[in-house]
């Protein structure tokens, strides 16, 4: 299994960039899909999820601001970022907990993305 993100970027404050993360492999299904950031020297926090069952989840910083959804056909969760701030800057990394299904074996892993950049200044 694998996740790939994209869509990083420079953006100028208050500006807009979607992020996309794509999960391959022989996925059986994925429960909750999630976007985290790390800004440099400080730890990586969540930023929203997403469960498979349509329920989200965001951080007070981006409430009202990001917006996360999915495309379940695809394997794919989307974080549409707007009225970004120069506070947003940060790697941005995906992570899943994906069921893969080997015969009558089931296992659910924890997966992460590579991080993708967005940088937020004028």
């Amino acid at each position: 299994v694998q996740l790939q993100a994209s869509g990083g970027g420079l953006v100028q404050p208050g500006g807009s960039l979607r992020l996309s993360c794509a999960a391959s492999g022989s996925i059986f299904s994925i429960n909750v899909m999630r976007w985290y950031r790390q800004a440099p020297g400080k730890q990586r926090d969540l930023v929203a999820a997403a469960w498979s069952g349509g329920r989200t989840h965001y951080a007070d910083s981006v409430m009202g601001r990001f917006t996360i959804s999915r495309d379940n056909a695809k394997n794919t969760v989307y974080l549409q970022m707007n009225s970004l701030k120069p506070e947003d800057t940060a790697v941005y990394y995906c992570n899943a907990a994906i069921t893969t299904k080997n015969g009558s074996t089931y296992y659910t892993g924890d997966y992460w993305g590579q991080g993708t950049l967005v940088t937020v200044s004028s």
